[in-house]
């Protein structure tokens, strides 16, 4: 039990050191990003985005050096469920009711749905094969091609950084894998003394304890007004996790696609990106819209517990 209490500690030690090295991190990315003319829609779907994605990336590449790779799709798949249901729609409940002045399903919106149904198609014989793993980063480069495209802020409205900003940014980085190899330590030590499935603790647990940047980035913004940030977020973070944090991991090592995921998790998944979608046609989401995201979170976690 003693072994079971230590490590477990460390996974709250190792979880903290990964959300606040993150957090900094996202601060000064933001702050990069500002003072290079970027709007904040794109920030919120690059820059902070990928900002709050780094401790998915993060435990997944620690996970197959680790001997765990079943712990990449469920990171992937569970960290975008709890983006959409979770972080969207405590967002929308605490926010209140946002508006969108921008249009996603121009362009976003189908990248976004295109990733997960791509995903879904790529895991059907349960390998990630070199190629797929190419497409992934390709399909991710084209996303961010687009979005910086004509994008840019007059030079009055833009505030200034220095090498401050790019070093805690790249400290940041150090400690978020240092966190994350801890945090995956921590998770086989403890599964393997109770007996339980790394994959189910990927899907909850981790994918909770990673999303956590994007409830707390997405709520300041909302609250803050700063809808674009919010919504941009979610979808950016998602397809980073589905482009990057599948393909990077892939090339250090074969990864393990559990039966489970494809009968339940990846197919949630990709309702629950399709939900998305229909909330957002209106450009506005209402505080009973993310109530509702609440509640099908909750039946998520519900089913994975039984």
């Amino acid at each position: 039990m003693s072994i079971i209490l230590t490590y477990t500690i460390l996974f709250f030690v190792s979880l903290a050191v990964l959300l606040i090295a993150s957090d900094k991190f996202i601060d000064s990315a933001e702050k990069i990003g500002l003072s290079w003319g970027i709007s904040p829609f794109i920030i919120g779907v690059t820059i902070v985005a990928f900002g709050t994605s780094l401790p998915e990336l993060a435990t997944s590449i620690a996970s197959v050096f680790a001997g765990s790779s079943e712990v990449v799709i469920g990171n992937v798949v569970g960290s975008n469920i709890t983006n959409i249901l979770l972080v969207l729609g405590v967002t929308a409940v605490i926010g209140k009711e946002f508006k969108m002045d921008f249009d996603i399903m121009d362009v976003d919106m189908p990248l976004l749905l295109m990733s997960a149904f791509f995903l879904y198609f790529v895991l059907q014989d349960q390998i990630v094969t070199m190629p797929e793993a190419i497409l992934f980063l390709v399909a991710l480069g084209i996303f961010l091609y687009n979005s910086v495209q004509g994008q840019k802020q007059d030079k009055e409205d833009r505030p200034t950084s220095n090498w401050k900003d790019f070093l805690v940014v790249f400290v940041g980085i150090f400690f978020v894998f240092l966190g994350a190899h801890y945090t995956i330590l921590s998770i086989q030590k403890v599964s393997t003394a109770l007996n339980i499935n790394a994959e189910l603790i990927a899907l909850t647990v981790v994918a909770l304890g990673t999303s956590l940047p994007e409830v707390f980035v997405s709520i300041a913004a909302a609250r803050k007004g700063k809808h674009a940030i919010a919504v941009g977020n979610v979808l950016g973070s998602n397809i980073f996790n589905t482009y990057a944090v599948m393909a990077i991991p892939s090339f250090l090592g074969p990864l393990a696609i559990p039966d489970g995921i494809l009968s339940f998790g990846l197919p949630f998944m990709i309702l629950a990106t399709i939900l998305f979608a229909i909330v957002t046609l209106s450009k506005k989401v209402t505080r009973w819209e993310g109530a509702m995201l609440i509640t099908f979170y909750v039946y998520y976690i519900v089913h994975l517990s039984q």
